[in-house]
């Protein structure tokens, strides 16, 4: 899954990165080392500029709340729990499926958080004294330094309790589509630790390579196969992971220094 990512770059760093020709969002969000669910992040995606005379898609930046709102959702209470979506499952479900079709987005990150809980020794002994099972996080991230650009799916939703012209009548919500993490070795692993993604958890955020984002933005790209394809996991050995400090469990800290490498796990055990 993913539950927690850093995005610390600035907007026209994605502009330029992405060649989005429309900035939407009135109110630049600052660098977050420490997303979490409900947050504001920026995504990049491909649609019509509202009331403009030319309807083709325009890529833009926009900022969107994380945690899937479907449109046909009574309440916006299950965003939360809406943060991630299954490849495997996500051209079929009722949640993502309109979506998948016709809005699909790129949410940039440098990368994402995932906690390893210790060994099983360890986690018994702790259970006995009545002490919650220490967990070691990780941030996961491109090797080569760039952008992890993590597939995505974007949703209107209206809330009926308010006046159409009202500024916060419309929600636009998305979520991480997740894949089976990599078993391939990492192009760096830490000293002591995982040697591979799978190691740490099951699964990851699919990331898309350059060559899948324009066909993955096109909203007139709706053939399912070809839609899919798109789905496949990128290479192997296009990563590397390295322990971080467990403040970063705690939603509230954030700074640059989340991402700071340790030179091991904070648990000796935990491997």
């Amino acid at each position: 899954m993913c539950g927690r990512f850093a995005a610390s770059r600035a907007p026209e760093d994605l502009t330029e990165l992405f060649g989005v020709e429309k900035r939407e969002p009135a109110e630049t969000l600052g660098p977050d080392w420490n997303v979490a669910p409900t947050k504001e992040v920026y995504a990049v995606l491909e649609r019509p500029v509202k009331d403009a005379d030319d309807q083709r898609p325009v890529r833009q930046l926009r900022a969107l709340k994380w945690g899937l709102v479907p449109s046909w959702s009574k309440t916006p209470e299950g965003a939360a729990r809406m943060i991630n979506a299954r490849a495997e499952t996500v051209h079929e479900k009722p949640s993502f499926r309109r979506a998948f079709a016709q809005r699909r987005c790129i949410l940039p990150a440098d990368g994402y958080y995932e906690w390893v809980t210790g060994s099983e020794e360890r986690q018994l002994e702790e259970k006995k004294g009545r002490k919650r099972a220490r967990k070691q996080p990780y941030f996961v991230t491109p090797a080569d330094g760039s952008v992890f650009a993590m597939a995505g799916l974007y949703e209107f939703w209206r809330d009926a309790t308010l006046p159409g012209d009202h500024r916060n009548a419309w929600w636009v919500t998305c979520s991480v589509i997740t894949t089976e993490a990599e078993t391939t070795p990492l192009a760096v692993a830490p000293a002591e630790g995982p040697g591979a993604l799978a190691d740490i958890h099951p699964r990851m955020p699919l990331m898309l390579t350059p060559d899948r984002w324009d066909t993955w933005l096109d909203p007139t790209h709706t053939g399912l196969d070809e839609l899919r394809a798109l789905l496949d996991p990128p290479p192997g050995g296009l990563m590397r992971a390295y322990p971080v400090a467990t403040t970063v469990s705690n939603v509230r800290n954030n700074g640059p220094e989340l991402l700071e490498e340790l030179a091991a796990p904070e648990e000796s055990t935990l491997f």
